[in-house]
């Protein structure tokens, strides 16, 4: 049975726009969370280190290895806006 030879021009042109596509998403995600694969299956524990982490660092993916708190950590807490 011969090859219909014009039908593998669309068919390229799609497996090309589909990798291209899903290309740009992987590279967009990853430059989102500063390199690192996307986080799934976040937890209250996940969500609030990453709350602190970015308090810490500016970036919800950002750790740093400083011992030292930076000025102004202690009073940027959630609980230290919360009214009673």
């Amino acid at each position: 049975m011969p090859v219909p030879w014009e039908a593998l021009i669309p068919f390229g042109l799609l497996t090309a726009m589909f990798g291209t596509a899903g290309t740009l998403l992987n590279l967009s995600t990853r430059a989102q969370n500063m390199g690192k694969p996307p986080r799934y299956r976040i937890d209250n524990w996940d969500e609030m280190m990453m709350k602190r982490d970015e308090r810490l660092t500016g970036h919800k993916r950002g750790q740093t290895s400083n011992p030292v708190a930076p000025p102004g950590f202690e009073t940027s807490s959630v609980w230290m806006t919360e009214s009673i």
